[in-house]
């Protein structure tokens, strides 16, 4: 019987929750894990108790959890894939890949990766936000921003953009990332969910910026249409963490391509898990 493969996002340094996921990585021996961004705590320092000095959280709680893992689990330690989102700093990006290269994950942003029978994608950028932190924010499919938010090439970063901010979109990102690869048997790994589909609702009723009302789906055009015209096998999405409590719905398949999103509003760990390739019979637990 093939293994699990597992999806979580939007752990945001809650140390409980990155302990559940490592326990159930333990207990279910999946392929594959599957991290889609906003992944680390404000101030990105952990305690290990309320009267210990704070550290790094990367150094010195993530990788050194990983390493214990792969350390237990040997030859059934999976295959780690992981973006940043837009909460995360782009200034810790060193710290991911200095992991990777000690083989504890696959940092995964604008990179493609073959396993097994399939191709996988990563890339965190997603549309300006209101927030203000603007290391992984593009434009989507033009220089059009929602009232309420801020420009990319706005805001503050925390490490110089790869991009010209005034004018690069998510659309020409993808463009790029994808090429003119195949994706039947691809799987894209985004931190922003697609637009107008029930993984970006967000609570935003009612909400009013200079009398234009604000609009309740909040994710990617330029994500909806590349899922429409390339047609991918599977993507898997967070950052609208309360979309699946209004909407009812955490999956949603569009045309060929079916979208995952781990998103969650609650106190728990919510991960996603499926057995390739039965993609329809994916179940969402909450630990």
């Amino acid at each position: 019987m093939r293994k699990y493969f597992f999806f979580v996002s939007d752990l945001h340094g809650n140390v409980a929750r990155f302990d559940k996921l490592t326990d159930r990585i333990e207990t279910d021996r999946p392929g594959a894990l599957f991290m889609g961004g906003d992944l680390l705590p404000a101030g990105l320092t952990y305690r290990a108790s309320s009267k210990a000095p704070p550290i790094d959280f990367v150094h010195g709680f993530m990788a050194p959890a990983f390493r214990r893992l792969k350390n237990k689990l040997g030859a059934d330690y999976p295959e780690v894939f992981l973006i940043l989102g837009n909460d995360d700093p782009r200034s810790e990006e060193d710290s991911f890949i200095e992991y990777e290269q000690a083989g504890l994950w696959h940092y995964m942003h604008m990179k493609k990766k073959t396993f097994g029978d399939y191709s996988v994608y990563g890339y965190s950028m997603v549309p300006p936000t209101p927030f203000l932190l603007k290391d992984w924010e593009r434009y989507d499919v033009s220089r059009y921003v929602d009232p309420g938010c801020v420009h990319p090439d706005e805001g503050y970063r925390t490490a110089p953009p790869d991009a010209d901010t005034g004018f690069a979109t998510i659309r020409e990102d993808l463009e790029v990332l994808a090429g003119d690869d195949g994706l039947s048997g691809a799987i894209f790994l985004f931190h922003t969910p697609p637009y107008a589909t029930l993984l970006d609702r967000a609570g935003l009723d009612g909400v009013v910026v200079d009398h234009v009302p604000v609009d309740v789906h909040v994710g990617s055009i330029a994500v909806k249409e590349f899922i429409e015209g390339r047609k991918p096998m599977l993507t898997l999405h967070g950052h609208i963490h309360e979309s699946a409590k209004l909407t009812g719905s955490w999956k949603q398949k569009i045309h060929e391509t079916m979208a995952f999103s781990a998103a969650y509003e609650g106190p728990g760990l919510s991960l996603v898990r499926w057995r390739p390739p039965c993609l329809m019979s994916a179940e969402r637990l909450i630990l």
